[in-house]
């Protein structure tokens, strides 16, 4: 019985453009008491492996947070194992704008402490208790009220590259980072303002919207499916489209095009740009924002001394590396003193 992973990215990838077919990105989440997150774990890479399925998963005693490529023609299939579940029954799935062959390379299903990292007690309040659901059409009028506050629920390198026109961008790294710095700057607003947010498919929302509930916030509304169901809506109803530029993604497309707006910068050099990459020294994998120009100039790199590392023989780079300790302190997102035009 299989339960892991046995082809590496690189073989993963290689089957997938020699099998040339069609494939579907796709998220989806829900909260619900899973009493063995481990087991569940288990029957869910079984099932999902052979259905071809490849993503990332979280599961947790709370619920599951899962983002997957589906082959598009097994997708019934797909849908129809979610729907015998019985918390995951008519789930909403996040259906990408843009599709891409290897969003995901591999399946991986871990069992987390929460789905996402919030750092939140939850038994200190309801996390049922949850704020408002908008659509697209009712997002649009409510941004319309000036007694509206939109607040953008994502860490800074997502909203640089994209964000809802008027939105409160909190400059933080992490989801947890931005919950009590929103409180405090909107502390006098709690009964005569609308708080509005919104993040990439809605997951971060859902918790914090209970939460702000449980801090007094009087009127608290969310947009339901984040911008990635806002996107399909405004495309399916002719709605006027309120987001500029792109919608950051955690896969390996890093982003979806909603409109055609660049809003921000090349890191190093200071022109419109907002592809994301990560630097190819394999020690920094410093997420940053990188044009055409400064790519081939740089190898991918996000400095001069990663670039010479970068040149160097593979075995050579693994001397440099042994012995130092692989964190996440090195996958920084976007900030670093090297990156002279990061805003």
């Amino acid at each position: 019985m299989q339960l892991y992973n046995k082809l590496s990215a690189k073989e993963r990838a290689a089957l997938i453009e020699e099998a040339g077919e069609d494939r579907l990105t796709l998220s989806f989440y829900a909260y619900a008491q899973i009493g063995n997150p481990k087991l569940f774990r288990n029957y869910l890479f079984i099932a999902w492996d052979q259905m071809e399925v490849l993503g990332r998963i979280y599961i947790a005693h709370e619920g599951i947070n899962a983002q997957l490529s589906v082959p598009a023609k097994r997708f019934e299939e797909f849908k129809n194992f979610l729907d015998s579940i019985y918390f995951l029954e008519n789930v909403r799935l996040n259906i990408a704008i843009e599709h891409d062959l290897k969003s995901f390379l591999k399946l991986k299903v871990k069992v987390r402490d929460k789905i996402v990292a919030d750092g939140l007690n939850d038994s200190t309040f309801d996390v049922t208790n949850k704020g408002v659901h908008l659509d697209a059409e009712r997002f649009n009028e409510i941004l319309n009220d000036p007694d509206t506050v939109l607040v953008d629920m994502r860490n800074h390198y997502e909203s640089e590259i994209g964000h809802f026109i008027g939105a409160i961008t909190p400059d933080v790294d992490t989801f947890r980072d931005s919950l009590d710095i929103i409180e405090e700057d909107l502390k006098d607003h709690k009964e005569d303002k609308n708080l509005v947010m919104y993040c990439t498919g809605g997951i971060r929302c859902e918790k914090a919207s209970a939460y702000y509930k449980h801090k007094g916030f009087k009127n608290v509304f969310q947009l339901e499916g984040g911008i990635i169901e806002y996107a399909r809506q405004v495309e399916n109803l002719k709605l006027e489209n309120k987001f500029l530029g792109k919608n950051f993604v955690f896969d390996h497309r890093r982003s979806e095009r909603i409109s055609p707006d660049v809003i921000s910068n090349c890191h190093q050099c200071g022109k419109p740009c907002d592809t994301h990459v990560n630097c190819a020294n394999e020690a920094c994998h410093l997420l940053f924002i990188q044009c055409e120009e400064c790519r081939q100039a740089m190898d991918e790199c996000c400095s001069t001394n990663c670039k010479e590392i970068n040149a160097l023989p593979y075995e050579d780079q693994k001397a440099l590396r042994k012995g130092i300790p692989n964190s996440n302190k090195i996958f920084k997102k976007g900030r670093s003193e090297v990156l002279k035009y990061k805003q």
